[in-house]
C-alpha cells in the first residue's frame, strides 16, 4: 500500500507544469523521505528472520555537470519491518542504513530523468545492490526543487530483487540561467521611433566598450582616449652613509640592513649601477688617506657582492681628504669625514591614479 500511495504521487507530479529552467550547472543537496519494498526470508539462517518493508529519510549530495548528465551520493536512514519464526525473538523492527552512488540522464535537458548506481545496504549483514530506475523533478525556482523517483535494486551477491521511491527537495547552488519563454510576435506599429541607446562602458571609465581597447581596467587608474592605463616616470633614489673609527676600514654591523637595502635597490631596478665614495678625516698623509679611503670603499662592495650584486655593477674610487664633509679640526668632525657615501637613482614607470 505504501508502494502503491509513492507511486501515484510521482504520477501526479509528473503530470504537472513544469517550470525546470534550462542550462542547469553546480553542487546540489537535498533531503528525502524513503520507501523500500524488501522480502527477504530467512536473513539469518537458522533463526528464521524474514525483512519487509522499511520507510526512513535520507540525504544526498552531487553536481550536475550540464543540462544532461548529474552525479549524486547518498544516504539513507532506513527501519524495516521484520518477522521471526522463533517465538523467543520478538522484535518487530530493525535498523539500517544504504550508502551509494548514483549517475543521472536528464532527458532532453528536461524534468524527466534516468537513474543507475551501486548501493550498500547494511542491516543483518552487508549487502550490494545494482539499481536502474526514473524520476522527475520541478523546479519551484531557478534553484529549488521537488523530486520525486522510483527504482528497482537488484543484489550482486544475493539475488534480492527490490523496489524502492523517494520523495525530497534538493537545492541547486549557484545563479542557473533559465529557459526563454517563447517569444509572440509583436503587431507591427504604425509609426517606427528610433530609440536612443546610450553606449555601454562595462568597466566604468568612460571608454564606450566599442572604442575600450583594454577591458577591465580598474577603477583607480587614469587611462588614455583606448581606455588603457596611464603610466609616467617616476624617479626613484636611495642612499647609503657608512662611518668607520679611525684608521679602519671594517664595516661595522650596524650598517647591514642599509646595505641590504641597497642590494634589494639594485635588485629591483636591474639597469641600476653603483658609485661608492670612499673619504678620509684630514688627520695624517693625503696619500695615505686615500689608500685607506678605497679600501672602505671595497669593504662596502664586498658586502654588496655578498648580497648577490654582480661586481661589474659596483665602482669604488678612494677621495680620501679631498672632500671633507665636515672642516672642523674636533674629533666630532674627524668621524664625520670617515664614511663611505653612495647615492642611487632610477627611472620607474608607475601607474597614473585617477
Amino acid at each position: 500500500m505504501k508502494l502503491k500511495s509513492l507511486t501515484i504521487a510521482l504520477a501526479l507530479a509528473a503530470t504537472s507544469a513544469s517550470s525546470f529552467a534550462a542550462e542547469k550547472e553546480g553542487f546540489f543537496i537535498g533531503a528525502f523521505g524513503d520507501y523500500y519494498d524488501a522480502s527477504w526470508e530467512n536473513v539469518r539462517g537458522s533463526a528464521g528472520t524474514n525483512v519487509d518493508d522499511s520507510t526512513g529519510w535520507g540525504a544526498e549530495i552531487g553536481y550536475r555537470f550540464n543540462d544532461y548528465w548529474s552525479a549524486r551520493l547518498e544516504y539513507a536512514d532506513m527501519d524495516f519491518d521484520i518477522s521471526n519464526a522463533n517465538p523467543a525473538m520478538n522484535a518487530t523492527s530493525m535498523d539500517g542504513d544504504r550508502l551509494g552512488i548514483d549517475g543521472l540522464y536528464h532527458i532532453n535537458g528536461g524534468p524527466f530523468y534516468g537513474i543507475f548506481g551501486l548501493k550498500k545496504i547494511d542491516i543483518t549483514e552487508n549487502l550490494t545492490f545494482a539499481n536502474l530506475g526514473a524520476g522527475y523533478q520541478h523546479y519551484f525556482t531557478d534553484n529549488f526543487a521537488f523530486n520525486a523517483e522510483t527504482s528497482i535494486y537488484q543484489g550482486l551477491d544475493r539475488g534480492y530483487t527490490d523496489v524502492g521511491a523517494k520523495l525530497g527537495l534538493s537545492y541547486l547552488f549557484g545563479k542557473q540561467s533559465s529557459a526563454a519563454e517563447p517569444v509572440k510576435a509583436a503587431p507591427a506599429p504604425a509609426t517606427v521611433v528610433p530609440v536612443a541607446v546610450a553606449p555601454v562602458d562595462s568597466d566604468g571609465d568612460n571608454i564606450p566598450d566599442a572604442d575600450d581597447q583594454c577591458a577591465n581596467t580598474p577603477m583607480t587608474d587614469a587611462v588614455d582616449g583606448t581606455g588603457c592605463t596611464l603610466y609616467e616616470d617616476r624617479e626613484v633614489t636611495k642612499s647609503l652613509l657608512v662611518t668607520f673609527p679611525n684608521n679602519a676600514s671594517k664595516v661595522a654591523g650596524k650598517y647591514d640592513s642599509g646595505i641590504d637595502q641597497v642590494a634589494s635597490f639594485l635588485k629591483e631596478h636591474t639597469d641600476t649601477t653603483v658609485l661608492l665614495e670612499g673619504h678620509s678625516s684630514a688627520v695624517g698623509k693625503a696619500e695615505y688617506n686615500k689608500w685607506l679611503s678605497k679600501k672602505r670603499a671595497d669593504a662596502v662592495a664586498a658586502k654588496l657582492i655578498a648580497d648577490g650584486i654582480a661586481e661589474d655593477r659596483i665602482t669604488t674610487v678612494g677621495l680620501g681628504e679631498e672632500r671633507l664633509k665636515n672642516t672642523d679640526n674636533t674629533p666630532a668632525a674627524h668621524a664625520e669625514n670617515r664614511r663611505v657615501e653612495a647615492h642611487l637613482k632610477s627611472i620607474e614607470r608607475v601607474k597614473v591614479k585617477r
